[in-house]
């Protein structure tokens, strides 16, 4: 347990102690650091906190892992920084000095100074992690311009005890079956089919019944005897990130605590936990079971050949934590739910195919001739035959048929249903992984809140001060960032009116061109470069708004990291949603509207309104979707594939040029993990997906492969992913998680606007209902379908009087009834298609629950049986003491439970809540 004292210099900040040594690192003897208060009081046996201090001997210890030299202490966090040699310094202080006395000196300087101030706070640092029992090991790396110093840490039992009680990590108790969650694999199961998704992947960690630990009721928990493997690698760099995460290293009134604030600072230049070893196999032959963590994700995870395999969900949680496990899951789960809906897009884009040469509209297009002289589609342009664009009719009606607005129907059922079933997939898994009943506790500053705070305030739920900004004046600068992400949107809308007019150019130089197949074709050539223009702003602009919502949130100063977090990812999606978004919104509902009739067409800065090409509106939606979308994934992918690499080469030969002669021998692993890039957390991956979540469900009814595409995208996310996270980064900090965030939120807001969207796209875009409604009126077979769509110009259009354009008028330019009778069936469309589908949804959403039937009626059971097994451990420990007998001992429990007394109806199920309770 930890002494008063050591656990007060966690907590108050103005702890500064006065006898500091000269040497604030202690000694190093063969690369063991001793700390000073052990050099001091190396007989003081009463501290078992210091019980490995005095670890190191003479005798060198060949290392054999992630170990100090003696080869018994682990490593579980790594400090590094980097210091330039002062040889050089002081060779040119030197030289100042000889040339004038006036020069002042070099130590005075500004960079001096702050040197001079980070190896204070870093030597202060150092010191209280000491006090709080952190034993120490460091190493260096040099060449005569520079030195890289690696402080190793490690976690002594009794830190380790402590504060697992703490932090409430869980302990095991008994193990159990591990359990099969995919559900495909069960269904394969039971019909006998032969499953290739299934591998067995050696190691997979055991499956435990467990409850929040607690150190006295040590003898309760399974391995408690053997200190070294009783806490998982996982859980003793979390206790040690808490550690450094608490742990003050300036005064109080500045707020200057944690490592997180050091790195910033530039006091340390990396703080990380080492991974389990290298990620390649061994040249020599061993046995699966025998690899390390590191080297079975790598072996039966990242690589490109297990694509089609089940991911080894488990083994991620055990090296990475649940936050990112959780994000793999969803990942997974997401993609596996693609697999039905890019079929059934598929299907709906084969049988448009097929079904081509049966379109009589088309058809009539073709063979029309010169029966229909059509308008001139610019003030410069002459009149042309509807006939020239045959081929474009025929391929408007891939994506314009009565399959497509099944699909629209199909995908917005799909959207929440997968939504609904991964609530029960995440409640399976949190339940699983023991985050069921997770809560974050009460969080701490960030480090750039506590810098910038101006005051000191109480927190009202621990009554400690903590650094405190105004509320009023934060809201202040909220709404000050609200007018700049408004800003920035309309500067999003210039840019879309921009390659508007960019597109409007392209057409009208290709009409004057006078080419038949130019003119013909200037409407895809045109959609097509200003989709690519489009698709290079919005790369662009998302880039330079990232950075600007960045800075934005910090300085609307959120006081704990969730909070910076959910305001950051509010920000850049909803920049990032209009950003992708407003083009295909643009060319999807306002495209074609407002182009007017000849003697009174609408323009823009003097230039003909758009109207839609010769295949409809959703030929050039599909178009749209197919560049941005696709466009993004793949330079996505060649960024997320190429940029690790090049940040690792380049820190690998920077630290080559350090290592100097030493290169040709094999480097340590904290060498190793430094030249990797820095995890820069899920927010890349979770946005990229999001945003594909919302093309293929927004706007599916204008593009049925999307869904397609986006499977070949993330079978190829995965491995990029999991390859990064296994072999590219440096291992992150494990974080606990119940589910995936805000994110959720994001989704669910993104599946019912698909429903709104698809509903005024089939309505108003699609000629779904224009046909419908001809064909109950007029013709079943849509025979002179397309001469009733098409209006006569106005008698006082003089240039060609009697020219042809497509809208419901009549020879005046009204409206005619017909106009307003689809108006009619578009808008009841609308409200009948938003009913029914709202209410099926949440028809679902009532029969498929959050949980499981069977799991929520298996927490019930054990909460029931707890109660009934600690009334009895009470009972009988009243009637052993009225007796006078001796408690039982650890060893008298039922075969495998290390409990005192066996539970009621021998179901091992009930021990976790039942050691809550006794703890």
């Amino acid at each position: 347990m930890l002494r008063k004292g050591d656990r007060e210099v966690l907590l108050d900040l103005h702890s500064e102690s006065e006898a500091q040594t000269t040497d604030g690192y202690g000694s190093v003897h063969n690369g063991s650091y001793i700390p000073p208060r052990c050099l001091s009081a190396a007989d003081d046996d009463d501290d078992p906190i210091y019980m490995h201090c005095n670890t190191t001997s003479d005798q060198s210890v060949p290392q054999l892992g992630n170990y100090f030299r003696d080869g018994k202490t682990k490593i579980d966090f790594v400090l590094v920084w980097e210091i330039r040699s002062r040889k050089k310094r002081r060779g040119k202080s030197e030289v100042t000095g000889e040339e004038g006395d006036a020069a002042p000196p070099e130590e005075s300087s500004r960079s001096e100074r702050r040197k001079a101030q980070l190896a204070q706070w870093r030597e202060k640092f150092v010191q209280n992690l000491e006090s709080a029992g952190l034993v120490m090991e460091k190493e260096e790396t040099s060449n005569e311009k520079k030195t890289i110093h690696f402080l190793k840490l490690s976690a002594p039992w009794d830190v380790l005890v402590y504060f697992a009680e703490e932090l409430c990590l869980r302990a095991p108790l008994q193990a159990q079956q591990n359990l099969d969650l995919n559900t495909s694999a069960r269904v394969m199961k039971r019909l006998c089919i032969p499953n290739m998704m299934m591998e067995s992947v050696p190691n997979r960690p055991l499956d435990y019944y467990t409850c929040a630990f607690r150190k006295s009721k040590m003898n309760r928990f399974l391995g408690c005897d053997n200190h070294d493997t009783y806490f998982t690698n996982t859980q003793r760099h979390r206790v040690v990130y808490e550690i450094l995460a608490r742990t003050v290293y300036g005064k109080r009134k500045r707020a200057e605590v944690g490592v997180d604030r050091l790195v910033n600072e530039g006091v340390y230049t990396a703080a990380f936990p080492l991974h389990e070893g290298s990620f390649k196999l061994p040249k020599y032959e061993i046995r699966p079971d025998e690899l390390n963590q590191r080297q079975i994700l790598h072996h039966y995870w990242s690589r490109w050949c297990k694509w089609y395999k089940y991911q080894p969900l488990d083994h991620i949680r055990e090296y990475f934590g649940e936050k990112i496990a959780l994000y793999f899951a969803w990942l997974g789960f997401y993609t596996a739910w693609l697999l039905p809906a890019a079929v059934v897009g598929t299907l709906v884009f084969v049988s448009g195919v097929m079904s081509m040469g049966t379109n009589t509209p088309a058809k009539d297009i073709c063979t029309s001739g010169a029966s229909y002289l059509m308008c001139p589609l610019c003030n410069t342009c002459k009149a042309w035959n509807m006939s020239d664009i045959c081929t474009m009719a025929k391929l408007g009606y891939l994506f314009d048929h009565p399959g497509t607005v099944l699909f629209s129907v199909f995908m917005s059922f799909w959207a929440v249903t997968f939504l609904e079933y991964w609530k029960r997939k995440m409640a399976t898994l949190a339940h699983h992984w023991d985050c069921m009943d997770f809560h974050e506790e009460e969080e701490r500053p960030r480090p750039e809140f506590a810098a910038m705070a101006p005051t000191m305030e109480p927190n009202p739920v621990t009554g400690v001060k903590e650094p405190y900004f105004p509320e009023k004046t934060r809201l202040a600068r909220v709404f000050t960032g609200s007018m700049v992400i408004i800003m920035m949107l309309c500067v999003v809308m210039i840019f879309l009116v921009t390659v508007v007019m960019c597109r409007g150019i392209i057409s009208l130089m290709m009409f004057r061109t006078g080419s038949p197949v130019l003119r013909t074709e200037a409407g895809t050539i045109a959609n097509i470069c200003s989709s690519i223009v489009s698709l290079g702003l919005i790369l662009l602009m998302g880039q330079v708004y990232t950075a600007l919502a960045e800075q934005l949130t910090k300085w609307e100063m959120h006081r704990t990291q969730t909070q910076y977090d959910n305001a950051f990812i509010f920000k850049v999606f909803i920049f990032q949603f209009v950003n992708f978004y407003s083009s295909p919104f643009y060319v999807a509902f306002f495209k074609g509207r407002f182009v007017g009739y000849p003697t009174n067409y609408g323009t823009l800065f003097g230039m003909r309104n758009e109207d839609c090409g010769p295949g409809g509106c959703l030929i050039e939606l599909a178009e749209q979707l197919f560049i941005i979308m696709v466009g993004k994934q793949l330079i996505n992918n060649i960024q997320e594939f190429i940029i690790p690499k090049v940040k690792a080469w380049n820190q690998k030969r920077s630290l080559a040029k350090v290592m100097g002669d030493k290169a040709s021998h094999e480097p340590q692993r904290w060498e190793e993990d430094y030249q990797l890039v820095e995890c820069e957390g899920l927010f890349e991956e979770y946005l990229e997906m999001v945003l594909q979540f919302g093309f293929i469900t927004i706007f599916v009814a204008a593009f049925p492969l999307a869904p397609l595409f986006a499977l070949l995208n993330n079978w190829v996310e995965i491995r990029l992913d999991a390859h990064k996270f296994a072999c590219e980064y440096r291992r992150p900090v494990a974080e606990r998680a119940q589910n995936i965030g805000v994110w959720f939120n994001i989704l669910e807001a993104l599946s019912h606007l698909s429903v709104i969207a698809n509903a005024f796209l089939i309505a108003f875009t699609s000629d779904f209902l224009p046909r419908l409604l001809y064909q109950f009126k007029f013709d079943n077979d849509l025979n002179g379908y397309v001469n009733f769509t098409l209006a006569y110009a106005p008698l006082n259009y003089t240039e060609y009087p009697m020219c042809r354009y497509k809208a419901y008028r009549d020879n005046d330019g009204n409206y005619s009834l017909f106009y307003w009778e689809l108006l009619a069936v578009r808008l009841g469309f609308i409200i009948a298609f938003e009913h029914v589908v709202f209410f099926v949804l949440r028809a679902i959403d009532w029969i498929v629950p959050d949980v499981p039937g069977s799991l929520e009626l298996k927490i019930k059971r054990e909460r029931y049986l707890a109660k009934q097994a600690l009334a009895e451990n009470q009972e009988a420990l009243l009637v052993s003491r009225g007796r006078g007998a001796a408690p039982a001992s650890p060893g008298s429990s039922s075969p495998g439970l290390p409990c005192e007394k066996p539970v009621v109806g021998g179901d091992i199920g009930v021990i976790e809540d039942t050691c809550s309770h006794l703890g």
